[in-house]
């Protein structure tokens, strides 16, 4: 049975049963109509100042509600959306990019109209290369079907896909096919019962066995399971910096950050002194690892993906993280008694001083505040490494490209954070330059009555890249970031040199919840987080390497 309906109905009412609420973008000629359509039905149309920080507010607004959503025209609006879907990718987060596109009738005998690159299939082209499906709407006839099939592979492979949609054709009808949502691929039964008995016979016979849990269990909705797990065997667990949050960090289990040589040393060395290191859903990053400075042994590692699974040196290419994390808390399991974990020690008690602020201090101050009705933002550079030792009580409650590591990205992520999750207010570490490329998005939170509170290090420059190599071009234009409500009209801001005017700032930007607010630290340039010190010294190292070769 089939009924029918027009494709843009279609692609809308698709995007509802996924749980999308909201739609990021900027609009353009080639997609008015459907802009329409959208204002037209039950989805919320959030035209941002720029398309970059659509892409970004999409992407965040993935990571805690399953999908989002962003629509832009074609060409001078999709291929600015190269780089925040190119982190999607990266990181798994299942962001749908629509476009816009001109209409096939307008395409006859080639023409050179307006945004067209090379030719009509430039965008899409890129855009292959940066996604897990994408499609041109040409075909309306298998329209219905088209959509079915790129959705559902954003929401199996948590990844971006792409539809271009000509203007001439939203309108026109096609057939809608009744199937059921297609399902993750099974994995092998006999592997994951092979699999499983390998790993029993591990953890019966480890005396330093430790879960170390990475992005993929939040993707995958994994959670709960991960803390059955915990709760029947006992075992210590740790998370990557790209992982930060995926459970409570309050846990009683969790020993904290894992990031080889950059880390904390009592962490690391109770990763890699493990005898059986359950790995999962990590992705092996060069941030993740301490930019390389792991040791984990690979014969004494289980490792668990959404892809595949490995023990040891044995490969299970269909045993996949869902199925075996699932199999593994209701299994049997042989543990022997654990050591306790070797717990993070308790946050440092914030006594207010007149002394002028550092970015230590800022995150002493920062943890007395951040609550479980926060989501902490935090963009690469010192903003994210001094984040690092934070604790977060709210699983999921950590934002970060900490793989791509794309600046900009915190604050039009706090609009895409805020929406996605009403109950938890953002709160944004950004420094300097990344605030000067998107930090304007924040004229888009007051306008659709959202109330971030963003903390900018103003500390003169781009202080990541100082230690490795300085120079003029690390330099930016000085703004007085605390003007800014007065540019815009809304909001409230603060000018901070010292600790005390540090709390009392965070005091009134968290009990007034009817306004965003804007923090400028002033640091000095040469102040950085130890987390940063030890990163900068190791990238450094390989830097002067390179030259010197």
């Amino acid at each position: 049975m089939t009924l029918s309906t027009t494709v843009s109905q279609y692609l809308i009412r698709r995007l509802l049963e996924y749980g999308v609420e909201h739609v990021f973008g900027v609009p353009g000629d080639y997609f008015l109509n459907f802009c329409h359509q959208l204002e037209e039905s039950p989805l919320q149309f959030i035209n941002t100042s720029d398309e970059q920080g659509a892409g970004f507010a999409a992407d965040a607004y993935a990571r805690l509600r399953g999908m989002g959503v962003v629509c832009v025209t074609y060409c001078v609006g999709g291929l600015k959306l190269a780089n925040t879907t190119a982190q999607a990718y990266a990181e798994k987060s299942p962001v749908v990019v629509i476009s816009g596109a001109p209409g096939l009738n307008e395409r006859l005998r080639d023409p050179l109209l307006h945004h067209k690159v090379r030719d009509f299939a430039t965008q899409l082209r890129i855009f292959r290369e940066l996604t897990a499906a994408a499609t041109d709407l040409t075909d309306v006839d298998n329209g219905c079907c088209e959509i079915d099939r790129v959705l559902d592979t954003a929401w199996r492979c948590k990844r971006p896909v792409y539809i271009e949609l000509p203007r001439d054709l939203t309108e026109c009808s096609c057939q809608t096919p009744c199937r059921p949502r297609l399902q993750p691929a099974a994995g092998d039964g006999a592997q994951l019962a092979e699999a499983l008995d390998e790993i029993q016979n591990r953890l019966s016979r480890a005396r330093r066995p430790v879960i170390l849990a990475g992005i993929e269990v939040q993707r995958y909705g994994l959670q709960e399971a991960l803390l059955d797990l915990l709760k029947r065997t006992g075992l210590p667990f740790a998370t990557t910096l790209l992982a930060k949050s995926v459970l409570p960090e309050d846990h009683p289990q969790f020993i904290g950050l894992y990031e080889g040589a950059l880390g904390a040393d009592r962490v690391r060395q109770q990763i890699e002194d493990s005898d059986c290191l359950l790995l999962l859903g990590a992705f092996l990053t060069d941030i993740n690892l301490g930019i390389f400075t792991a040791r984990l042994d690979p014969s004494r590692t289980i490792y668990a993906t959404s892809e595949r699974t490995t023990v040891g040196h044995h490969a299970y290419p269909e045993v996949y993280l869902p199925d075996l994390l699932d199999s593994l808390r209701k299994a049997k399991l042989t543990v022997p008694p654990i050591p306790a974990a070797t717990q993070r020690p308790a946050a440092a008690p914030w006594a207010v001083s007149e002394k002028p602020i550092t970015i230590a201090r800022l995150m002493v101050c920062l943890e007395s505040f951040l609550a479980a009705d926060t989501v902490l933002l935090a963009d690469p550079g010192e903003a994210l490494f001094a984040a690092a030792d934070l604790t977060i009580r709210h699983p999921g409650a950590f934002l970060a490209p900490a793989y791509y590591t794309s600046m900009g990205f915190a604050v039009p992520g706090a609009i895409g954070a805020q929406l996605a999750r009403p109950d938890l207010r953002p709160v944004v570490l950004v420094g300097d330059g990344a605030f000067q490329m998107t930090g304007m998005e924040l004229a888009t939170a007051a306008r659709f009555g959202l109330t971030p509170i963003v903390i900018v290090l103003n500390n003169c420059g781009y202080s990541t890249e100082r230690p490795m190599l300085d120079g003029a071009f690390n330099d930016i234009p000085a703004w007085r970031f605390s003007r800014l409500p007065e540019f815009l009209g809304s909001g409230r801001s603060f000018d901070i040199h010292t600790e005390s005017q540090l709390e009392a700032a965070l005091k009134q930007a968290m009990e007034d919840q009817s306004t965003w607010a804007l923090l400028e630290i002033h640091l000095h340039p040469d102040d950085r987080s130890p987390a940063l010190q030890r990163l900068t010294e190791a990238l450094a190292k390989r830097v002067r390497g390179r030259d010197q070769a």
